[in-house]
C-alpha cells in the first residue's frame, strides 16, 4: 500500500495561483498511490485568496475517477450568495472502503487568538497489508492549548476504536443501523499537525497507552533513526515559519511498523505552501 498526505492550501501555489490540475500532476509524478489524504480542500469559498469559488471536491473527483472520495467538512458557513462555503480534509482511495467517521475536534474558546473548527476524517480500508483505519487531520496553528485538546481527542478516539475492534457481530443487527462493521485496531494518522518535530505535541501523540491500545510511531525515525526530520514547510519562503520545519507527519500503529518500507518528502514542488509526504508498506 502506498499513501500520500499533503496540505494543498486549496490548490494555491507559491505563485498565488489556485491550480488543482497542477496538484494532481505533482502527485502523479511522485507515484501511484492507493490512498491520497489532502488537507485544506474547499467548496464554494470565494474568500480564499486566488479562489474562484470552485467545488474542489468535484474537480478533484473528476481528476481521480477511480477513487472513492471521503470529505470531512470542518468549516461550514454561508457564502453570502445563498449557498454554503465549506472547508476541510479529504481522503481519496481506490481501496475498498468500510465504515467512515467524521470527528469534529475540540475548539476551546480563546478570544484573543485566531482559530477555526478542525476535523479528523477516519475511514476503514482493506489493503493488501490487511484492514486498517486511515485518519487525516489538520490541527490548529495559532494555539498550543487547542492543539493539546485536539490531540487528547484523537488519542481518545483511537483508544475507543481499538476497544470497538473487539466487538462481535450480532445476528439481530444485520442490515440495520446497528450492524457491526469492522473497525481494526491498526491505524495510520497523517496530516498537517502545525507543530515542529521537536515540539511537546509530537511526544504527546507518541506517548504510550496504558491499556493495551496500539501505540503510535512516527514513520520518519522508523525509517531514518537518529536523522532529523526532513522539513515540509519553509523550504521555499513562507510567512508562517522562520526556518524550514517539519509540520507534516505520518504516524503508524505497532503492527504497521515492520511493514513500513519507505517514506519520502518532495522538497521541490511549489504547488502549495507545504510539501507532500508519502509512505509505502510491504
Amino acid at each position: 500500500m502506498k499513501l500520500l498526505s499533503w496540505n494543498i492550501q486549496w490548490g494555491r501555489g507559491l505563485d498565488g495561483c489556485v491550480d488543482l490540475v497542477r496538484i494532481m500532476r505533482t502527485i502523479s509524478q511522485l507515484g501511484d498511490f492507493d490512498v491520497i489524504c489532502l488537507q485544506e480542500v474547499a467548496i464554494h469559498f470565494p474568500g480564499l485568496p486566488g479562489s474562484r469559488s470552485e467545488d474542489q471536491i468535484a474537480q478533484l473527483s473528476a481528476l481521480l475517477p477511480n477513487y472513492t472520495v471521503i470529505y470531512g467538512v470542518a468549516t461550514d458557513v454561508p457564502d453570502n450568495q445563498g449557498g454554503r462555503s465549506q472547508f476541510g480534509n479529504a481522503i481519496f482511495t481506490r481501496l475498498p472502503v468500510g465504515q467512515v467517521w467524521r470527528h469534529l475536534l475540540p475548539w476551546p474558546a480563546e478570544l484573543a487568538a485566531p482559530s477555526m473548527q478542525r476535523i479528523l476524517v477516519e475511514a476503514v480500508v482493506t489493503a493488501d497489508i490487511g484492514p486498517l483505519r486511515i485518519m487525516t487531520t489538520h490541527l490548529e496553528y495559532y494555539s498550543h492549548r487547542q492543539r493539546k485538546a485536539q490531540i487528547d481527542a484523537i488519542r481518545n478516539l483511537h483508544r475507543e476504536a481499538c476497544a470497538m475492534s473487539q466487538r462481535k457481530f450480532l445476528n439481530e443487527e444485520r442490515g440495520g443501523t446497528f450492524e457491526v462493521f469492522p473497525r481494526p485496531a491498526e491505524a495510520l494518522l497523517c496530516g498537517d499537525f502545525n507543530f515542529p518535530a521537536t515540539a511537546v505535541e509530537r511526544a504527546h501523540i507518541l506517548a504510550p497507552f496504558n491499556n493495551g491500545t496500539p501505540n503510535f510511531h512516527d514513520a520518519w525515525p522508523v525509517m531514518h533513526p537518529n536523522t532529523p526530520h526532513a522539513p515540509t514547510v519553509g523550504i521555499h519562503p513562507v510567512d508562517f515559519v522562520d526556518q524550514p520545519e517539519c509540520f507534516d507527519f505520518v504516524f503508524i500503529t505497532d503492527g504497521l511498523v515492520s511493514r513500513l518500507s519507505s517514506i519520502g518528502i518532495d522538497a521541490e514542488t511549489e504547488a502549495s505552501d507545504h510539501q507532500p509526504v508519502w509512505v509505502e508498506f510491504k
